[in-house]
């Protein structure tokens, strides 16, 4: 099997400590993270990593259930690119000098769909969003114009077909805390449960 990009998406409580442990169940199998985001959700007590490795589907999907197996992991998904709408940001720090002097640059930002975000003496950055190819096209064009400094962000994904976990997850959230107990026989007392 041949490795390919995919991006896991996982639901996850708040917890401290919980975006160690699953960088060190990648970093077991030596797994490169190409990106990883974090960010609240539409549900407030409810966080979601965004994560982007190479790798075959075979190893994703076991990496998938072994970050489940977290007690604060809610569901942990993995698609494709065509599975997911996704975007990336990138600043860009040029020369004020040589934007002022070549009317081109000024052209060639509006191709890219970049806007100023700081104007200053010694230098401009511009702003994008976009695939990957996308903002590394803009940094290759914008090399000869005296590119000073680059960053781009972490990739953010919303996954095209997930509405049923979304669903469960408004559920789960209007519900009043202990409505849903369940018996645990082997230890005999009661306890909550979250089941999916």
């Amino acid at each position: 099997m041949n490795k390919r990009e995919f991006t896991i998406t996982v639901y996850t409580e708040n917890q401290v400590g919980l975006l160690n442990r699953i960088a060190i169940i990648f970093s077991r199998r030596k797994i490169n993270i190409e990106s990883l985001n974090t960010s609240p959700t539409e549900v407030e007590s409810v966080h979601r990593f965004t994560i982007v490795i190479d790798e075959t589907e075979d190893v994703v999907r076991k990496l998938c259930r072994q970050i489940e197996k977290q007690v604060e992991v809610l569901k942990a998904y993995y698609n494709t690119e065509d599975e997911i709408v996704w975007q990336e940001l990138a600043l860009y720090k040029v020369s004020t000098d040589a934007i002022a002097e070549k009317v081109k640059v000024e052209r060639l930002l509006r191709e890219y769909g970049a806007r100023a975000v700081a104007i200053r003496k010694d230098y401009t950055v511009f702003e994008t969003t976009g695939h990957r190819a996308e903002t590394d096209n803009l940094i290759k064009a914008l090399e000869p114009y005296g590119l000073i400094e680059f960053v781009r962000s972490a990739r953010v994904a919303i996954i095209k077909a997930s509405s049923g976990f979304h669903d469960r997850l408004k559920e789960f959230e209007q519900k009043e805390p202990g409505e849903e107990v369940m018996e645990n026989e082997y230890l005999g007392k009661k306890e909550e449960v979250f089941t999916m």
